[in-house]
């Protein structure tokens, strides 16, 4: 077959290929035109799941009835002129390729009426067959609408989903435009029945409204706002408590300078942030805006603009995962019902020791029944146990229970602690930061430890060799399969080097599919940290349960272990109230 230059429509149709994917391809082209146009209210009409009908509505600056042919032409575009524009670019749109691609492979009309011009138009396009431009009705603003979609092109027809499946992803689509602009109103319609309302509103109230609007009120109720800038580049938004994350990513939103996207390297960031927070198979929720200099970022990576490119990549992926992992810090018991930092102040309290003997493992056994029923009257005293001064989120301990949790009380009622977990989190906390200032304190074994590992075991532990000196640890290989340790930190018990080489090599697969440079250090700690925590059935004096009440109220990140596992829950007196029937 001989070299030819293709006909117009049929260029036009395999650019509509790339752009327009399915029927909520549409709806995003054509409401990013209404935002770029400057509209303040758009509505989104569609009947059979956007393949009968869907017809877009905006108030914004309109399209004058001379330009009207250019705006059906192919490259065609009011945005961008030169090249410089094109490598600082503000628009959501500027290929001129979205109105043809669809009047291509449907039946188009677009009606008009430009900001203090003359008369509204209309200009219709049936399959790439341009039609005249004509007087029409029409407010300031301009309704886009696209029937029949893929008429002449059943092979693409073919490949439309369901109606629910496609009506499914159109709103899911307009959701991620409301959430990318507060300022615009939003209103989604199949038929006559209305699937999203959106007023446009501002300020913080405006915007829980809206994110309860489009996510629901369990997510505001739950997430932590953020924001964050350095230089050029701001981050704001909202992420997800740990607690509560999500069986699915179905609520993860980026945004970038108000354009929604799928970007991998932000999407690890935010993931590598909650990596000692989050339960394993949980996803976290977050809605975040990252804004910057446009000259820094390259929307025009793919012709559906939903990835981009980033002048400097590393740059931008700490900044997030710096930023994310400072607000999720702040994640430890507090009084209020969204959590916040709580007073560093000294409590007095003794020091939770973390190392314990063997005779302190015992299990707890239970207290004899008294011989005598009435014997209990004299335990009882009508003395109530002090309620702790000040803000003490956790309480005064009261008692352990099977030896495992910690009963509290607060002004507010009963408090439970997994004493397990949340002394692991302060342990892991106390070691990063003895990590970031110099080296821990050490305890060099008089007979080194001799551990039988597999040959390629002992090399990838010996890779990571740094690590463990960080950590306190001293290694050597005295054989191909043979490990020495000769000095650990001093906070671990030695008898649990060896169960503790074993689940650090168990990890090392996982550690090597990590991008960033502090995660395997991080997760070595975690390890550290969980061995050397107080475990079950561990006897607690009421001084020491209060001491590790206090560390959990001072220690970042204190709401969950290390493994993303929450540290402890609250019972108010109003709930122990209806649990009991009182007042009723």
């Amino acid at each position: 077959m001989p070299i030819r230059v293709l006909p117009s429509e049929l260029v036009d149709q395999i650019a509509a290929g790339e752009v327009i994917e399915r029927p909520a391809s549409v709806v995003k082209e054509l409401a990013e035109n209404a935002l770029d146009a400057g509209a303040r209210h758009i509505e989104v009409d569609v009947e059979r799941g956007g393949t009968g009908l869907i017809r877009v509505r905006d108030d914004g600056a309109g399209i004058p009835a001379s330009e009207l042919p250019q705006a059906i032409a192919r490259h065609a575009t009011s945005k961008i002129a030169t090249l410089e524009d094109l490598e600082a670019i503000g628009t959501l749109g500027f290929r001129g390729e979205a109105l043809p691609s669809i009047g291509s492979v449907s039946h188009l009309r677009i009606t008009s009426r430009a900001a203090g011009a003359g008369e509204p138009a209309e200009i219709t396009v049936d399959g790439a067959a341009v039609g005249a431009v004509r007087p029409a009705a029409h407010p300031p603003g301009t309704s886009v609408e696209v029937r029949d979609l893929f008429f002449n092109v059943p092979a693409r027809r073919r490949f439309v989903r369901s109606e629910a499946t496609e009506l499914t992803h159109i709103v899911r689509l307009v959701e991620r435009l409301a959430l990318s602009r507060f300022d615009v109103g939003f209103r989604l319609r199949h038929g006559a029945r209305v699937l999203l309302e959106t007023p446009a509103v501002s300020g913080a109230g405006g915007e829980v409204a809206r994110l309860d609007a489009v996510l629901g009120k369990d997510f505001a109720a739950g997430a932590v706002p953020i924001r964050h800038a350095a230089g050029p580049v701001m981050l704001s938004g909202w992420v997800g408590l740990p607690t509560r994350s999500r069986a699915q990513p179905d609520q993860q939103f980026w945004f970038v300078n108000g354009r929604a996207v799928r970007d991998r390297l932000l999407m690890n960031a935010v993931r590598l942030s909650y990596r000692d927070v989050l339960y394993h198979g949980r996803h976290a929720a977050y809605v975040l805006y990252l804004t910057l200099d446009p000259s820094l970022v390259d929307v025009n990576a793919h012709p559906a603009k939903l990835e981009v490119r980033f002048r400097d990549s590393r740059q931008i992926h700490d900044f997030v995962f710096r930023a994310v992992e400072r607000a999720l810090s702040a994640t430890r018991p507090n009084l209020a019902a969204a959590p916040a930092a709580v007073s560093r102040g000294g409590t007095g309290a003794p020091p939770l020791s973390p190392v314990y003997s063997a005779e302190a493992s015992a299990p707890l056994a239970f207290a004899d029944s008294a011989p005598d029923p009435w014997a209990l009257a004299a335990l009882v005293r009508d003395e109530p146990v002090p309620l702790p001064a000040g803000e003490q989120p956790l309480g005064a301990a009261l008692a352990q229970l099977h030896g495992v949790y910690i009963l509290a009380q607060n002004r507010e009622g009963l408090v439970l602690v997994d004493m397990h977990a949340g002394h692991e989190r302060v342990l892991y906390e106390q070691m990063k930061a003895e990590r970031a200032v110099g080296p821990p304190a050490i305890q060099r074994l008089l007979t080194p430890l001799v551990i039988e590992l597999k040959a390629h075991e002992l090399a990838a532990l010996l890779e990571r060799r740094g690590d463990f000196e960080r950590a306190g640890f001293e290694l050597d290989a005295l054989g191909p399969t043979r490990l020495a340790v000769r000095a650990v930190p001093a906070l671990l018990d030695a008898r649990d080097v060896g169960e503790l080489m074993t689940a650090w090599v168990r990890d090392l697969v996982a550690d090597a599919d990590s991008h960033h440079l502090e995660a395997a250090a991080d997760r070595f700690l975690g390890t550290l940290a969980c061995r050397s925590a107080i475990h079950a059935h561990r006897r607690l004096t009421i001084p020491e349960m209060n001491a590790l009440l206090r560390q959990m109220e001072a220690t970042e990140r204190a709401n969950q272990c290390n493994h993303g596992r929450p540290t402890w829950t609250r019972l108010s007196l109003q709930q122990l109230d209806q649990l009991f029937l009182r007042g009723r």
